[in-house]
């Protein structure tokens, strides 16, 4: 990813230091969280709607949007408030990007969203049991779930008879700057995930 306009650092800055004030993110450095969204970036494919799993305060969605303004991006929050900031902050960095309420597990089964994004992205949502269940839902066959992974993982927190269930397979890992994301390619249509509301937490497949 390259450098942002100075323009748009004095943006970013302004947004992450909000973030920051509101008590959504604890991390104040940019450099930090655009290297994060680097390595998303470099894991994602060359269009097509990509998701934003439980977004938070919009990291890495909203600094992903704004970095690729032609491509159709949805942050998906089930909290009120913090969808109210992503909407304050979207109209500002990235205007064509959607925020969407609601859960995961619930969304993910509706006519609007089921089966159609070329991408999941996911940073801190859950567990991996529960952040493969609740994203497959909106992968197209062939789609990606891009998700940030702890520093000195070996990969086996995501083991392949597990993924296999859900119609997934682990298909590389991309680093950038420092940060690391596991790439999981949907490669097969298996029904019925995710599972109801809770269910994946209270559950976990694998």
């Amino acid at each position: 990813m390259e450098d942002p306009p100075t323009g748009d650092v004095a943006a970013l800055e302004e947004y992450v230091a909000a973030a920051v004030r509101t008590g959504l993110v604890g991390d104040p450095d940019l450099a930090g969280h655009l290297a994060n969204a680097a390595a998303f970036e470099a894991a994602l494919p060359p269009d097509g709607r990509t998701l934003d799993l439980g977004s938070g305060a919009g990291l890495p969605g909203l600094l992903l949007a704004h970095r690729l303004p032609d491509r159709e991006f949805v942050l998906l929050e089930a909290s009120a408030r913090r969808c109210r900031f992503l909407e304050q902050w979207a109209i500002r960095l990235a205007p064509r990007t959607r925020v969407v309420q609601g859960r995961a597990e619930v969304v993910a089964r509706t006519a609007e969203f089921a089966g159609t994004c070329a991408a999941v992205v996911a940073r801190s949502f859950g567990p991996p049991a529960v952040t493969a269940e609740c994203g497959v839902g909106f992968l197209t066959l062939g789609g990606v779930l891009v998700v940030s992974e702890p520093p000195d993982t070996d990969g086996s927190r995501w083991p392949e008879a597990g993924l296999r269930r859900l119609g997934l397979r682990a298909s590389g890992r991309i680093s950038a700057d420092g940060a690391t994301v596991q790439v999981i390619e949907r490669t097969e249509a298996v029904g019925g995930y995710p599972r109801p509301d809770g269910v994946p937490a209270q559950r976990p497949v694998f």
